[in-house]
């Protein structure tokens, strides 16, 4: 079976989405302290399996949704999981900043990258692009 790839611009965004996030899962499933460090969380001495939930929750969810899109990026249904996920993360990170005293540099770059990877799934399946 052919592996599809994207041959105009509504293809690539959506499949650059899922690239993403399954980088992401990846880094969270094989180097969990990496994705801890970025996300300045760290795990106490006295829990180490705290380390599992980036490897459970993050990396799996990350890797799931990713590959599914990678493998499906032309069904809008697909688009609409991965950019509703993006959406709904920027969202969280939105309400941190504005409940948590989140308002510093990184919560933005994460909250426009999260916004950036919902658009790249959602206006194609929109068709508010292509």
């Amino acid at each position: 079976m052919p592996f599809p790839l994207p041959i105009d611009l509504v293809g690539w965004l959506s499949f650059a989405a899922a690239c993403l996030t399954l980088l992401f899962g990846l880094i969270a499933l094989f180097a969990p302290r990496i994705i801890f460090a970025v996300l300045r969380l760290q795990p106490r001495q006295s829990y180490p399996q705290a380390i599992g939930e980036a490897r459970s929750t993050l990396a799996g969810f990350w890797l799931g949704v990713g590959l599914v899109g990678i493998f499906l990026f032309d069904q809008p249904f697909v688009q609409f999981c991965l950019g509703a996920g993006w959406l709904m993360s920027a969202f969280g990170r939105l309400v941190s900043i504005l409940s948590d005293q989140g308002a510093n540099l990184a919560n933005w770059l994460f909250f426009l990258l999260m916004l950036a990877l919902a658009g790249a799934a959602l206006l194609p399946a929109f068709g508010l692009i292509g």
